[in-house]
């Protein structure tokens, strides 16, 4: 049974506001430690490898901002997305040359039904960021309550 809206979806736990990184290295190694530390991966090592692997294929940044990096990896235990939202903007290699502020990290079972889910829950955030207002909120967000409710309406 697969996820059926976004707010079922977002995790207090592996939501991160106000977030000082320096670098694209930092922000994914601090939303993989998330997701292991509340059980959605069993090896921080193996899945930052993952992310890179796919990073490799084509930029993850989708512009205006926000980077949507995935990892697919058999260490996943369930399908999850983690969310930061930075202090201040980071390089990323990304479709209109501007770096990161949002980082929403997904992280993908290896198994096709994995990769089912993944789909659904990439496309109903692709369409959420594809609305200006929700970037704005986002930029702005001081919570993780302003981050769900960027995404809930």
């Amino acid at each position: 049974m697969g996820a059926t809206s976004l707010e079922s979806v977002l995790d207090r736990n592996t939501i991160i506001t106000k977030l000082k990184m320096n670098t694209k290295d930092d922000v994914i190694k601090d939303l993989a430690q998330k997701f292991y530390e509340q059980g959605y991966i069993g090896s921080v090592d193996e899945f930052v490898k993952a992310v890179y692997e796919r990073e490799k294929e084509g930029a993850t940044g989708i512009g205006n901002y926000v980077a949507i990096p995935h990892g697919k990896s058999d260490t996943v235990k369930k399908n999850g997305v983690a969310i930061a939202i930075l202090d201040h903007e980071v390089e990323w290699e990304s479709l209109d040359d501007t770096g990161a502020k949002v980082v929403v990290l997904f992280d993908v079972g290896d198994d096709s039904e994995g990769a089912k889910e993944h789909l659904r829950m990439l496309s109903m955030f692709a369409r959420k960021l594809g609305r200006d207002e929700v970037i704005d909120a986002l930029l702005k967000a001081q919570t993780v309550d302003d981050v769900i409710n960027a995404f809930a309406d």
